[in-house]
């Protein structure tokens, strides 16, 4: 028998779903580098010292763990939708009032509170889109969820570049009130989406999952389709369901790690040097003003262009195999950087285009593994836990790249970036399974997903 979710053929709803889910990347994005490229005029008009210049950097990722950390287990408990809408309206007010601060460290809590509003998207937003897509789109619509973080900082670029510009008195202020329109703009687009049915049969709401599935596929729905359904999304039975402390235990603690260590070792290098693009670049000779601005512009957008075809060459080649590959030449493109921080701006800029091309195909794991590792009643909070690992190391590298460009240099700063991809190389190595054309049962269960003849061939 087909399965009524991961066998269904496309409709619009899945399409919207896409959208309406990419929302949250794509704030993250825009969010995170805004501030990397209001920071200047921040900094000038704020008096801001150094240290107050990490903190405005790093507090949203502080707050992204708070916020993914506790949403990811309240989503499980309470449903994906029911904080939906609440996570961005909360955006929308910090970010507007971002625009009145009159002292840093008014601008440090209000980031901090953003990255509370983000950080719960993350296991809300991912979750639902992966229990409601078909297993051959899941993987590559997934990867697209980080594709959309690129493209909010992208538009953020393009929006900062163009205030840099215009020369607008105070416009870092234009700068961060315009992720007011960002987040309105999604919150629009949100509205009607449905609840997760595997949520529903797993909370014995039954007839609702039926009317939202029928909803979403346009279809009448059997009862035996909805009793295979229901069966897969109990976990054999209320007394076999999933906890929140099986997430520390047996092969879902390997899995927890593996998703949160290698997340953590992919963004922290990447936040690091695309948080402080501008402040980077700029140490590398390349001048201040709107033309570091345009050379981050030219880096977020590189970032994107391998994220999509590496969305999908993941559905061909398999998970592991990429992901392996990918952090493999992410530490490579890096290593010049490193060793020789005095060649000619052409070469470093060029070194950074290669690992932004790389460590962006890692990257569109982040939202695959832990959604395809772990059983409905506690997959968001898988999601929360692996947002809340890597952002300690993301917090941590951009609270202290602006102090090792000073302290250590370039080429070491750099070392400890190649370094620390290299880690999540060694981790795949190790951890990474293969979970490509399976169902979310198939891949959830106790059982290593680990490649098999067939796979490998096919």
């Amino acid at each position: 028998m087909s399965h009524v979710l991961d066998d269904a053929p496309m409709t619009s709803y899945h399409r919207r779903l896409l959208i309406a889910c990419s929302g949250g990347p794509f704030l993250d994005g825009y969010l995170l580098t805004i501030i990397a490229l209001a920071l200047p005029g921040v900094t000038k008009d704020l008096h801001l010292s150094p240290t107050e210049m990490g903190l405005t950097g790093a507090a949203s990722l502080v707050g992204l763990f708070v916020g993914s950390l506790w949403f990811g287990a309240i989503t499980d408990r309470v449903g994906r939708r029911a904080m939906y809408t609440i996570d961005l309206v909360a955006m929308v007010v910090f970010s507007a009032l971002c625009i009145v601060v009159t002292d840093a460290w008014q601008l440090i809590a209000l980031r901090f509170l953003i990255g509370i509003a983000v950080g719960a998207d993350y296991p809300i937003a991912t979750s639902l889109l992966a229990e409601w897509i078909p297993r051959q789109k899941r993987g590559p619509w997934l990867g697209l969820l980080s594709a959309y973080w690129q493209v909010g900082a992208v538009v953020s670029c393009v929006v900062g570049f163009a205030v840099t510009v215009i020369g607008t008195a105070e416009g870092w202020r234009w700068m961060l009130g315009s992720s007011v329109v960002a987040a309105l703009a999604v919150l629009l687009i949100r509205i009607g989406i449905l609840e997760s049915p595997r949520w529903l049969l797993h909370r014995d709401r039954r007839e609702e999952a039926r009317a939202a599935v029928e909803k979403a596929l346009q279809r009448t729905v059997r009862d035996e389709e909805l009793d295979e359904l229901a069966s897969h999304s109990s976990s054999g039975g209320r007394a076999g369901r999933r906890r929140y402390r099986d997430l520390f235990h047996g092969i879902y603690l390997r899995r927890t790690l593996y998703c949160g260590l290698s997340w953590l070792c992919q963004v922290t290098p990447q936040m690091a040097i695309f948080t402080f693009a501008p402040t980077v670049l700029q140490s590398f000779g390349l001048h201040e003003g709107a033309q570091s601005i345009l050379g981050s512009l030219v880096l977020n957008a590189v970032y994107f262009a391998g994220q999509v075809p590496a969305s999908f060459l993941l559905e061909r080649l398999g998970r592991r195999k990429v992901v392996i590959s990918m952090f493999t030449m992410s530490t490579l493109a890096l290593l010049p950087v490193a060793f020789w921080p005095g060649m000619a701006v052409e070469g470093i800029v060029s070194a950074f285009i290669l690992y932004a091309l790389f460590n962006a195909a890692t990257s569109v794991f982040v939202f695959i593994y832990p959604n395809e590792l772990f059983p409905t009643e506690i997959r968001a909070s898988a999601v929360g836990i692996a947002t809340a690992i890597s952002r300690v190391g993301a917090a941590l590298g951009t609270f202290l790249i602006p102090v090792a460009l000073v302290a250590i240099g370039n080429g070491p700063t750099m070392l400890v970036a190649a370094v620390l991809t290299a880690i999540g190389l060694v981790l795949s190595i190790v951890w990474a399974e293969e979970t490509r054309g399976r169902t979310l049962e198939e891949t959830s269960t106790g059982a290593p997903a680990l490649p098999t003849k067939g796979q490998l061939t096919s």
